[in-house]
C-alpha cells in the first residue's frame, strides 16, 4: 500500500501514514489513525501522571492513604495490598452491553465503579512515598524506577544505587542531580555520560574519570573543561572550586553550560544503536520516530520504554519490560502482549482491548476494568469463547456506527485511544506539561482540566536564604525543619539519608524544592519533538564560527551535505553535527 496523507481531526494538520505503517495495522487488524502522531501522544500522555501523590481516602476503611489519583476525582480508590490479594470480584460490577449508547461511554462509566489500586507499584520494600514503580527498597520520591535502593528524588532511575536527585539513569551507584547516565559511579550535575567515574558538570563524555566541565571526552582522565592536566594538578584545582559551598556550585554550573554550548551534539542521543530515529535511543534496532528507549526493538512512535526490552510496538507511551504487540497503549507491559488502546494493563495478559487495570493471567477482555484471571469478558461479565467473539465484532460495527463525541466534537470510532477527557488527571499534573507548554489555554485545547498549584500546603520554619552556603556548617537539625523553596515559595524538607549523602559526597543542601529541582533537571532533556535540520558543520569549523574542527572531515571544507531529524530545535544555540561528522571530532 501506497503511503497516504490525512488531516489530524484534532490539531487540523496533515500527516502521512507510511506503508510499512499500513503494515503494521493490518497485522494486529486495526483501523488507520485520525490523529496525527504528536496529538496521538498527547491523548495517551495525560493518562499519565507519573510523579504526584495525593492524600486520598480508602474507600473500604476510609483511612487516609497516598495516591496517585487527585481528590478531585470520582473514582473508587483501594490500598494496593487490599486490591492485589484477591479480596473482591471484579465480576461483580459487570454489566451488559446497552448498544443504545457509544460503547466507550460505557467503559468510561464502568470504570468509575470498580476499585482502583492507590498507585502502580510491586514489591515495593520501605518505598510507601514512591509510585509507578517496581522492585524498589529504601526508596523515598521514586518514580518510574525499577530494581533500585537506598535512592530519593528521581524519575526514570533504574538498577541503581544510592542516587539522589537524577532523572533517566540506569546502572548507577553515589549519583547526584545528572540526566541520561548509564553504568556511572559519584557523577554529579552531568548529562548523557556512559560508564564514567567521578565526573562534575561533564557532559556527553565515555570511559572517563576524575574530570570537570568536560564536553566529548572519550578513555580521558583529570581533565578540566577539555584540557589535561596532571593528577595533582587535577585535585588541587578541584579543592580551589570549593565545591562544598552553594555559591561555587551555582557558578560553575552556569560556567559549564556556557562550555557545553562550545561544542557539537550529535544529531540523537544514543550509543550501539541500528537503524533508529529520535532521541534518547540506546542498544535498539530499528527504532522510529521514538524517545527514550532502551534495549528495544522494531518500534515506532513509542515513548518511555526504557525497562528491556520491548518489540513489535507502535504507538505507545510508558511501555516495557518484554512488551511485545502493543498498539495505542499507555502505562502497560511486564510480560504482556498483544494490547491494543489499553491504560494501566501491567504484569502479563494478553489479548486485552480498551480495557485498564487488568493483567496477570487474564486474556481476551474488550472493555474491562480490573480483571486479572479471567478471559473472554467484556464489560466485566464472562462469556464463552464463541459468544464472546461474536459480541466483539458486533461491538466493533456498533463503535463505528455509533461512535463517542467527546465535548470537542471528535469522534472515537473503533481504533482511536480513549478521551483525553477520560483521564483522571489536571493537565499540570501529567507528563504532557514536561513536553508541552504547561498552562490552562493547552490543557483546554486537548479537552483535559487544569489545577493551580497551592503555595501553602504547609507552614515554613526556615528560609532557603537562611541555609549555611558550606555543607560543612549544616548541622543535622535541618532535618526537622519545613524549607520554603527559593523559586516557587512551596515548602520541602531534606530527609536523613540525604543530609547524610550530601555530607558524605560534601555537595552542599538544595535551595529548591523536589518538584523545581526536577523540572531544572528535565530541561537539559531535549523535547519530544523532532525537527527536519541540515549538520551545521560547515568544513573547518561549525557554522558562526563557534567551534573549530580538530580533523578534516569526509566533506572536506565545504558545508557538510547531510540532513537528518533531530529534537534540537532551529531556534536553539546548540551546535548540532550529523553522526559522521561527530564521529570525526570526538572518536
Amino acid at each position: 500500500m501506497e503511503p497516504e496523507t490525512k488531516n489530524c481531526q484534532n490539531c487540523k494538520k496533515d500527516f502521512v501514514i507510511e506503508m510499512e505503517d499500513f503494515n503494521f495495522y493490518e497485522k494486529i487488524k486495526v483501523p488507520p489513525p485520525t490523529w496525527c502522531p504528536e496529538c496521538r501522544m498527547k491523548r495517551r500522555m495525560v493518562f499519565r501522571n507519573e510523579r504526584k501523590l495525593f492524600r486520598q481516602k480508602d474507600m473500604l476503611s476510609g483511612e487516609s492513604i497516598l495516591a496517585i489519583y487527585p481528590t478531585e476525582t470520582s473514582l473508587v480508590i483501594k490500598d494496593k495490598d487490599w486490591w492485589s490479594q484477591d479480596k473482591w470480584n471484579p465480576l461483580d460490577y459487570g454489566i451488559d452491553i446497552d448498544f443504545s449508547k457509544p460503547f466507550l461511554e460505557q467503559i468510561f462509566d464502568l470504570s468509575k465503579k470498580v476499585p482502583k489500586y492507590q498507585s502502580a507499584s510491586t514489591n515495593m520494600i520501605n518505598s510507601d512515598y514512591s509510585a509507578n514503580a517496581s522492585d524498589l527498597r529504601n526508596c523515598y520520591l521514586m518514580f518510574n524506577s525499577n530494581f533500585t535502593e537506598d535512592c530519593a528524588y528521581g524519575n526514570g532511575v533504574d538498577f541503581s544505587r544510592n542516587c539522589y536527585d537524577n532523572s533517566h539513569i540506569q546502572k548507577s551507584e553515589r549519583c547526584y542531580e545528572s540526566f541520561w547516565l548509564t553504568n556511572c559511579y559519584e557523577t554529579h550535575f552531568s548529562s548523557q555520560c556512559d560508564n564514567c567515574i567521578s565526573l562534575w558538570f561533564s557532559k556527553n563524555c565515555k570511559d572517563c574519570q576524575n574530570c570537570f566541565g568536560c564536553v566529548n571526552q572519550r578513555s580521558k582522565k583529570y581533565c578540566i573543561f577539555n584540557v589535561q592536566y596532571s593528577k595533582e594538578e587535577y585535585e588541587e584545582k578541584l579543592r580551589d572550586m570549593n565545591l562544598h559551598s552553594w555559591n561555587s556550585i551555582i557558578d560553575n554550573g552556569k560556567r559549564a553550560k556556557d562550555f557545553w554550548l562550545k561544542f557539537p551534539n550529535k544529531y540523537i542521543q544514543g550509543i550501539q544503536n541500528k537503524d533508529v530515529s529520535g532521541e534518547y535511543i540506546s542498544h535498539s534496532k530499528n527504532v522510529k520516530n521514538s524517545y527514550l528507549i532502551r534495549e528495544s526493538e522494531d518500534l515506532k512512535y513509542v515513548q518511555y520504554s526504557q525497562v528491556p526490552s520491548s518489540r513489535d510496538c507502535m504507538d505507545c507511551s510508558l511501555i516495557g519490560c518484554h512488551s511485545e504487540l502493543f498498539y495505542e497503549d499507555c502505562i502497560c507491559g511486564w510480560g504482556a502482549t498483544n494490547l491494543r488502546f489499553c491504560c494501566e494493563c501491567w504484569d502479563g495478559g494478553r489479548e486485552f482491548e480498551y480495557s485498564m487495570f487488568c493483567g496477570r493471567t487474564a486474556s481476551n477482555l474488550f472493555g474491562c476494568v480490573g480483571i486479572t484471571k479471567q478471559q473472554y469478558c467484556i464489560l466485566n461479565k464472562q462469556y464463552s469463547k464463541e459468544e464472546y467473539f461474536e459480541l466483539r465484532e458486533k461491538i466493533i460495527k456498533h463503535m463505528n456506527k455509533n461512535p463517542y463525541i467527546d465535548q470537542k466534537g471528535r469522534v472515537y470510532k473503533y481504533g482511536e485511544f480513549f478521551p483525553p477527557e477520560f483521564s483522571p488527571f489536571a493537565y499540570d499534573q501529567t507528563t504532557i506539561a514536561e513536553h508541552f507548554p504547561s498552562n490552562k489555554e493547552e490543557a483546554e485545547k486537548l479537552g483535559v482540566w487544569w489545577q493551580d498549584n497551592n503555595p501553602n500546603e504547609y507552614k515554613i520554619t526556615m528560609s532557603f536564604s537562611d541555609i549555611s552556603d558550606l555543607i560543612e556548617d549544616v548541622e543535622e537539625k535541618i532535618i526537622k525543619e519545613v524549607i520554603e523553596c527559593s523559586k516557587c515559595g512551596r515548602a520541602y524538607r531534606i530527609i536523613e539519608p540525604e543530609f547524610k549523602f550530601l555530607k558524605q559526597m560534601n555537595i552542599p543542601v538544595p535551595r529548591s524544592c523536589v518538584d523545581c529541582r526536577h523540572y531544572s533537571r528535565i530541561s537539559q532533556r531535549n523535547k519530544s519533538k523532532i525537527y527536519p535540520r541540515n549538520c551545521m558543520c560547515e568544513g573547518k569549523d561549525s557554522k558562526d564560527n563557534i567551534y573549530q574542527n580538530t580533523v578534516e572531515h569526509f566533506h572536506g571544507n565545504s558545508s557538510c551535505p547531510n540532513e537528518f531529524e533531530t529534537s534540537y530545535s532551529p531556534d536553539r544555540s546548540d551546535i548540532v553535527y550529523c553522526e559522521k561528522c561527530y564521529h570525526q571530532e570526538v572518536y
